[in-house]
């Protein structure tokens, strides 16, 4: 095998009509997946073309390397990692091939994200059934190599039951497409002299004779159980009549492709088979119970009901998502502290009807004395209860510190009828372990996700790791259910395949992976012959844990390593725009991993560990994947585990300047703020050098700016110059006393807004006050100059400490620098009990406005009747920390004012990010994906509303129309 040649690596790189990366960036971003488990590839190969995969197959068996296949959102078992070549092929084998609506099926390449194709095929009627938690992400091929099922297989079944035909490339190289055969097509594909033909006649004979088949039936999981993946599929294919005369089902050899692992052929095209959309109204009844025990103990009753989604959350997930900012909207249904929550839902075509057998379904809960509380959802609340359970899988990440919840023991799958009695000895087990394990479950089809919480990077907890696998290995094989019900086999539990089926029905799935790959080309040490359990792990076990000097405070995640370590893979940060959300702006413009927020942080968490350099963030890697982060904040709170990449590139690039310094450009965007105070002496003469060709050209080419952009301009006169004639209009008996926080981007550059402000919150009775403060410090945390950044914080908290409380609240204009007293402040501040205080009376003024709709306080009757329509634009740091609804909020006071909220994620300007030269066209290509086309699409006449500077300019480069603030929309409206 080669280990680091790499002039055979460039050979096989100019070959291809894709890329071939074997650089140390490229192979640390693919050593792991979304499990326990290291490996660094030799490289890592993005394929275009059938033939791209060929080379590669030839490249692989020249040298004696595997190849492992990998596309997204769904290895959990270390399916994805070794020490070959890793060929995604997430990047460009994405086309829907085509679609027969007549014969419900549609071809795709292994690229495609699951929920994209429903996207497609829903104006049809039809959809794809089986639905991982991670459907927003995860691609139809791993989604076969897995046989993943997810909440829906209890009506539809699993992937295995929807491939009808596979188009493959051999280890050999050839082409074949697998399909439904007849027993007699069976019989000529066995006489075929090529290693197909070796396939269907090596599968024959090791499956013909009846004593094998019975040993096959006897050994492996319950039939009854449909989710069932260890080992290859081999009781799904004696199914077929070719080996079961009184069988209607032919043979298909995609029966045992799925869940394979990609460890018998590449696949390049799948065929799949599709259902009706499931009836248009549902009900979900949200049962609660205050014991795992009597929670399970009601899934057989409640399974009569012709369920469409039965899954279990217990108390664990449900803490988590305490903490989660995503999710607390999510939670609106939970009543009191529940051990266990049943999702039951019914459907029927008519919301009446579905009521009535959500009716049906409490009175058998109600007989059942099990549960205490079960409140009924529609509509959009049921969406709200998915994403909080499909959220758990993450969430479980939020776990701070080196314990985790483990994933080894977490797809077991029994029998309905086994379930509570399997689970009561499980609970046994774990507490002879001192284990109080998580309980994540598809109760409906017997699946339960049980986590163990685990330090893996302790000796004693690795043993641990081997003794609870080993011991719930012997409990499955007890009640006959499946150690992996959708996760599959992977590392984690390949090594228990033979215990689990027998010595002699694993010796023939050697056999079949030794017919279809002799040179073990596909995927090495998975299903078969697969490496240890405890080996390969992601972490070092008994290391001396890093010791990383940051300036900003990590406390809350014991440190910056800790902080990357909370991604645990499972990639939320590769949805695409359709998905909705905002994160990751980067990577759905370039869809590379390295541009992805899992990617940032398992590079940095790597070099933090793996440095071997005095300054543990000096590597040109890291430079490189923060590159393209345009703090955005989304991962702030979309990601389930909440990894922070902003403030992580914030930290990176303070320490990367220690060893490397700064550009001018960087200086003088960290430091606008100084340069705005001088050049606001002379506004006009600013400005009009800004308008200049000659002289902004100057600018633009001195500071590496984009050409097409244009620059901003100063207000002619400061706010703070407007407040002293405007503090006179302030109400003798107001309301409240505001503290208006005048930021460097309002004071400079928009204080016509600043002005219109004041003004609409005199003339709804409050007092407002602008006194001396120091700028917010948003670019030069941004840029990366903490230390200054630092000081700024401190003196503004020192500032308003003792003047700021719940009736004097502090609020800002500018999302971007009043949330930095929310957030950055935290963690910059010498005494961040002082500034957690004080982020508690700190709002965004939407939100201030929305509060006091809330109590009262402002009321309609102070605007116009006027119509108007409204498409609104949110700024990432306050869809992120704050919320969009606030704005929506009082733009709905006019009475006949209708706003509406752009889907539109980042705009792609992110500060200076957009005005960088080299930045440029992908700011656009982001503002491309959804908002500038909504902004095109509105009707003059509709106002575009957004709170952002940046996004206001952005709006205004990308599409020519004017953005405005909401506070100027609402004064404007004013009677």
């Amino acid at each position: 095998m080669i280990i680091d040649n790499k002039e055979a690596l460039q050979t096989l790189n100019d070959a291809l009509e894709g890329e071939l990366f074997f650089d140390d960036l490229h192979k640390k971003l693919y050593a792991t997946d979304a499990s326990v488990y290291r490996e660094l590839p030799l490289a890592v190969a993005f394929p275009k073309t059938d033939k791209d995969i060929q080379q590669l197959i030839a490249f692989a068996a020249q040298y004696k390397i595997g190849i492992i296949p990998r596309t997204a959102g769904t290895s959990l078992a270390g399916q994805c990692v070794g020490s070959g070549i890793v060929v995604d092929v997430s990047k460009y084998f994405t086309q829907i091939i085509s679609f027969d609506k007549k014969n419900k099926t549609v071809t795709v390449q292994p690229g495609v994200i699951r929920d994209e194709l429903n996207r497609f095929l829903e104006p049809y009627g039809l959809f794809f059934a089986p639905n991982t938690s991670t459907s927003n992400r995860c691609m139809l091929g791993g989604m076969v190599g897995n046989n993943s099922s997810g909440t829906t297989s209890i009506q539809y079944g699993v992937t295995r039951d929807k491939v009808l035909s596979l188009k493959t490339i051999l280890s050999d190289g050839s082409h074949v497409e697998f399909s439904e055969v007849s027993s007699e097509e069976f019989r000529q594909k066995c006489n075929l002299q090529t290693l197909e033909g070796a396939i269907y006649k090596e599968t024959y004979n090791a499956l013909k004779l009846p004593e094998t088949q019975k040993r096959i039936l006897d050994n492996f999981p319950k039939p009854e159980i449909h989710r069932r993946n260890t080992g290859y599929a081999l009781d799904a294919l004696i199914e077929s009549r070719v080996f079961n005369s009184e069988s209607k089902q032919a043979f298909n050899m995609c029966k045992l492709l799925a869940g394979s692992e990609g460890t018998l052929a590449f696949t390049t095209q799948i065929t799949l088979k599709l259902d009706d959309l499931p009836p248009a109204e549902a009900i979900m009844v949200a049962a609660h119970f205050k014991s795992i025990n009597t929670c399970l103990k009601a899934v057989v009753p409640v399974m009569h009901h012709n369920l469409y989604v039965c899954e279990m959350m217990d108390k664990v997930i449900l803490d988590c998502t305490l903490n989660n900012r995503e999710q607390q909207k999510n939670r609106f249904f939970i009543n009191g502290d529940p051990a266990a929550i049943l999702m039951l839902e019914v459907r029927a075509q008519t919301l009446e009807l579905a009521r009535l057998k959500a009716a049906e379904l409490i009175q058998t809960l109600e007989a059942s004395k099990r549960c205490y509380a079960y409140p009924t959802l529609e509509g959009s609340e049921i969406n709200q209860a998915l994403e909080l359970r499909k959220a758990g899988l993450g969430l479980l990440g939020n776990l701070v510190g080196d314990r985790k919840a483990v994933a080894c023991i977490e797809d077991t799958a029994v029998a309905l009828p086994d379930l509570a009695s399997y689970i009561k000895e499980f609970t046994a087990l774990m507490q002879g372990f001192k284990q109080d394990a998580v309980y994540y479950a598809h109760a409906g089809a017997g699946e339960i996700h049980l986590r163990p919480i685990l330090n893996i990077k302790k000796s004693t907890d690795v043993v641990l790791f081997r003794e609870i696998t080993t011991a719930v290995a012997n409990l499955v094989k007890k009640y006959r259910g499946s150690m992996s019900g959708e996760h599959g086999d992977g590392l984690v539990r390949g090594e228990f395949v033979e215990f689990m089926i027998g010595r002699a029905n694993y010796e023939i799935l050697i056999h079949l992976k030794k017919t279809f790959d002799p040179l073990a080309l596909f995927n090495p040490g998975k299903v078969i012959n697969a490496k240890p359990m405890d080996e390969q792990l992601r972490y070092e076990v008994d290391r001396e844990e890093p010791e990383i000097d940051t300036l900003l405070n990590f406390d809350d995640s014991q440190g910056i390593l800790r902080a990357t370590e909370q991604c645990n893979g499972s990639g939320d940060c590769r949805k695409l725009p359709e998905a909705g959300g905002t994160m990751c702006p980067s990577y759905r413009a370039t869809r590379n991993e390295k541009d992805s927020t899992r990617g940032r942080a398992n590079t940095l968490r790597e070099f933090l560990t793996h440095s071997g350099r005095k300054n543990n963030f000096n590597h040109k890697e890291l430079k490189e994947v923060f590159d393209l982060c345009l703090s955005c904040k989304a991962c702030a709170s979309e990601c389930p585990s909440n990894v922070d990449v902003a403030t992580l590139k914030a930290e990176f690039e303070y320490q990367y300047k220690k060893e490397n310094g700064s550009s001018l450009r960087t200086r003088a965007f960290a430091f606008n703020a100084h340069l705005n105070r001088f050049a606001s002496v002379v506004p006009g003469i600013t400005n009009t050098l800004y308008k200049s060709k000659l002289a902004g050209g100057f600018i633009r080419k001195t500071l590496e700016v984009a050409p097409e952009r244009s620059l901003p301009p100063l207000a002619k006169k400061t706010l703070r110059a407007r407040f002293k004639k405007l503090s006179a209009f302030n109400p003798k008996n107001p309301i409240k006393t505001v503290y208006l926080f005048a930021d460097e981007f309002t004071n400079f550059l928009d204080a016509a807004i600043g002005e219109d402000a004041i003004i609409l919150l005199q003339r709804l009775n409050y007092e407002v006050r602008i006194i001396a403060h120091a700028e917010s410090a948003r670019s030069l945390i941004s840029k990366g100059f903490l230390k200054q950044a630092r000081k700024i914080a401190c003196k503004n908290i020192n500032t308003f400490k003792n003047l700021i409380d719940e009736d004097h609240p502090l609020i800002g204009i500018e999302p971007s620098a009043i949330l930095g007293f929310r957030d950055e402040y935290i963690r910059l501040a010498s005494d961040s009990a002082e500034a957690k205080i004080l982020a508690k009376n700190t709002f965004i003024i939407d939100e201030f406005l929305s509060s006091e709709v809330k109590l009262g306080n402002i009321k309609s009757s102070s605007f116009t009747t006027e119509a108007r329509k409204i498409k609104i634009h949110g700024h990432c740091h306050q869809k992120a920390l704050s919320g969009i609804e606030h704005t929506f909020a009082i733009l709905n006071l006019p009475q006949n004012y209708t706003p509406r909220i752009i889907p539109s994620g980042c705009c792609g300007m992110a500060g200076s990010f957009g005005y960088e030269k080299e930045h440029y066209a992908l700011s656009m290509q982001i503002g491309e994906q959804t908002l500038f086309p909504a902004v095109r699409k509105a009707p003059l006449e509709t106002l575009i509303a957004a709170p952002g500077t940046s996004c206001r300019h952005q709006i205004k480069d990308g599409t020519q129309r004017e953005a405005i603030h909401p506070v100027t929309i609402l004064k404007q409206a004013l009677i």
